[in-house]
């Protein structure tokens, strides 16, 4: 039992050196990461249609007539 007790009073020692981020920082972290996330999605969709048209013209999919 000992050790739990000593367990917790080094969580709480730790915990009371943590420096959480002000209010500013979490909103300017928060839109960052939502726009890295647009970005990125994207991207990853002008990549997917781009290889879809190749494929497609590679296997003769986008011919017509």
């Amino acid at each position: 039992m000992a050790n739990a007790f000593e367990f917790i009073q080094q969580v709480r020692a730790e915990a009371t050196r943590v420096v959480w981020p002000s209010r500013r920082e979490t909103l300017i972290t928060t839109a960052m990461v939502v726009a890295l996330a647009v970005v990125a999605s994207l991207f990853l969709m002008v990549v997917d249609e781009g290889l879809r048209i190749l494929v497609s013209l590679v296997l003769g999919f986008g011919r017509h007539g």
